[in-house]
């Protein structure tokens, strides 16, 4: 005989379910939180990681732990974090590469979107079009020039294969009709390292990662890769307007848990995280690091999510970009 439940011992049950819901909102978080990301230290994911650490870790009075995992597009952490147990105290800072690498890589072991529960996006920023001072254009426009007259010599290095540094360089060498080497890098910091180094001879990078060389004027800043300029970088044309008429490639970071973190604790992460990127130190950091204070519902991330996926899977679809 099968078995038989009344719906007094159906509410009964529903009621444990909610109040152990509660009460794991309640308690939560109750040790460590381990903050996973796939690229090396000093880049731009790193810096909004640890300034949005370091304010869940005074609020909850737990240490949030930077466990950097860089290789393959950030898919080695992704995997990482996929796997992790779903009960908030592991998360996932991701960036516009992480995008990329869903439409980069034909088989994960992981669903970029079924795989995780969304968090929020915390930020936004641009990207710069940076030389190393041996170059001699002062602008997008002259750079373009140089190029044809040397097509081919110059390296344009990225933050890997696949990542929104080498895509955004891919949109950029396509619409001004120029070649480029590509050199691949394990991350942002690398990356900047090379062209600081004379390695590279131009990139592009992230305003956060790059701010402070380009202020000391280690690398000369040609563009900006935003439809409009930055508050921190004023005197630094758009790509757009500077011989590239059209030209976009935004930057953005998110936290991401992994899938089946129970929904109280994905809307405590959700508010604090929110309430977070409203204090004034933390926006002024940011401000500073030349980026926008995003946040938003879970909801709305994903829905982004999925929105930027499908755009740069037709971008390195058309550009023909494959992983070894």
């Amino acid at each position: 005989m099968k078995p038989r439940f009344s719906l007094t011992m159906l509410c009964v049950a529903a009621a444990l379910c909610s109040q152990q819901a509660d009460a794991a909102e309640a308690t939560y978080p109750t040790k460590p939180i381990r903050v996973i990301i796939g690229f090396p230290p000093a880049g731009a994911a790193d810096i909004f990681a640890r300034l949005v650490g370091q304010k869940l870790a005074e609020t909850w009075g737990q240490p949030v732990v930077i466990d950097n995992r860089p290789g393959a597009g950030s898919t080695i952490g992704s995997e990482i974090a996929a796997n992790a147990t779903p009960d908030g105290h592991t998360l996932m800072a991701v960036s516009a590469s992480y995008a990329t690498s869903a439409g980069l890589y034909k088989k994960l072991n992981y669903h970029p979107i079924n795989s995780f529960a969304p968090i929020t996006m915390i930020v936004s920023n641009a990207n710069l079009l940076l030389a190393h001072p041996s170059v001699p254009a002062k602008s997008a426009k002259e750079l373009i020039a140089v190029v044809k007259a040397n097509p081919g010599k110059l390296a344009m290095g990225s933050a890997g294969t696949g990542s929104i540094t080498h895509l955004a360089g891919e949109l950029f060498a396509n619409m001004a009709a120029i070649k480029v080497t590509h050199v691949p890098y394990k991350g942002g910091g690398p990356n900047l390292n090379a062209l600081l180094g004379g390695e590279i001879q131009i990139t592009v990078a992230s305003v956060p990662a790059s701010l402070g060389h380009v202020k000391a004027g280690r690398v000369k800043a040609l563009g900006l890769t935003s439809v409009k300029r930055s508050a921190v970088l004023p005197e630094v044309p758009t790509i757009a307007e500077s011989g590239v008429p059209g030209y976009e490639a935004k930057n953005w970071y998110g936290i991401l848990a992994p899938a089946g973190v129970p929904k109280p604790i994905v809307a405590k992460l959700n508010g604090q995280i929110n309430e977070s990127l409203r204090a004034p130190d933390l926006v002024e950091a940011i401000a500073k690091q030349g980026a926008e204070v995003e946040g938003g519902t879970p909801e709305a991330f994903r829905k982004y999510l999925q929105s930027e996926i499908a755009k740069w899977s037709k971008v390195i679809e058309a550009a023909g970009v494959q992983v070894q």
